[in-house]
């Protein structure tokens, strides 16, 4: 069988002041109990120095069934947002349950030819796992804009909050490394070892949905890799039978790391009466893989998140409890795509 070509790395162009990010409904609507927590959102991105809009469909009370519009409208306003040479960043106001409706309608010409940051997380793993595949472009998965900025951010001590955005900022602006990332007391080696790789990852499940589509990431993407991974929400042993699902299809044979989220809202985790643990379920479809596993990070639902950059280089020791980020995740702005 001859590999699937993989598409060289695009990373997008590096902000500077006064930039516009938008902030647009790639998934769910805007309810309006939410709309408090998205103008703090627009006040965090002010304050890193950048010109904030809101996309027409990110209106309070705009919906169709559970997403902000059928998905051909919310394609066409990303693809408005794409083209759009003065959006230099987009940045999802929520997750939900819509992207798998959209990916075959995404512009893959205007991402190739002016490749920008989208941020999210949750349903947005789609958008980035399979605009990685198609297209090389860096996902930034990263909190996204009202329950993220706008939400888990305000409730956490002041000087976390200016970490936050010092990193983001950085993260978009910088085009040196990261480095290393700041951890947290409630990262935890599941497994010792060592791994240098890419970033690869999501949600889990929509990672699963993500390879069932033909945007799958081709397998060799995942040599040598660091897997990132959460869940929210469903049971406990969904998450067992997803990473079935990876070890199936041959991902967990080609991966070299392994980084898990701190999971959230999972029924049958550690309860009475004998439930695994998130690390029990992991270790046990890992069986005797030799992967080092750094264990619940904050990547996703349960606060806010650490950046995880899809396609950029990262160090993992897990038996130090350290995650570093080896390239930048944009380009200085004079160089070209």
């Amino acid at each position: 069988m001859i590999a699937a070509e993989l598409p060289p790395l695009l990373r997008p162009r590096a902000l500077v002041p006064g930039d516009l990010v938008v902030i647009a409904s790639l998934s769910g609507p805007l309810h309006a109990e939410y709309e408090p927590g998205l103008e703090r959102a627009v006040a965090v991105l002010e304050r890193m120095g950048f010109r904030v809009r809101r996309a027409p469909l990110l209106e309070a009370g705009r919906r169709r069934w559970w997403s902000a519009a059928p998905p051909a409208e919310i394609a066409e306003e990303l693809n408005g947002l794409l083209r759009d040479p003065e959006v230099r960043a987009i940045i999802a106001h929520d997750g939900g349950q819509t992207a798998l409706g959209y990916l075959d309608l995404i512009d893959v010409g205007a991402i190739l030819a002016d490749p920008k940051p989208i941020l999210g997380y949750s349903d947005i793993s789609l958008l980035h796992l399979v605009l990685h595949a198609r297209t090389g472009l860096v996902g930034f998965h990263a909190d996204l804009a009202t329950p993220g900025l706008g939400g888990a951010w305000q409730r956490v001590p002041a000087g976390r909050r200016a970490e936050l955005e010092r990193l983001y900022s950085t993260l978009l602006t910088g085009t040196e490394p990261l480095g290393v990332l700041p951890a947290s007391p409630s990262w935890e080696c599941w497994r010792p070892g060592r791994a240098e790789g890419r970033l690869v990852g999501g949600v889990i499940n929509r990672i699963v949905l993500a390879q069932a589509t033909p945007y799958a990431l081709p397998l060799e993407r995942f040599d040598g890799a660091v897997l990132f991974w959460e869940e929210m929400g469903g049971q406990a042993s969904y998450v067992w039978s997803y990473l079935h699902v990876l070890r199936h299809c041959g991902i967990l044979d080609r991966i070299a790391g392994m980084v898990v989220g701190i999971p959230h809202a999972i029924d049958g985790l550690a309860e009475p009466g004998g439930s695994p643990t998130l690390r029990e379920i992991v270790l046990d479809v890992l069986g005797d893989r030799d992967i080092p596993v750094l264990g619940n990070v904050e990547v996703g639902h349960a606060g806010p998140n650490l950046p995880m950059p899809v396609g950029i280089r990262a160090s993992l020791d897990a038996g130090q409890r350290t995650l570093s980020l080896l390239e930048p995740a944009v380009r200085p702005p004079s160089e070209m795509v």
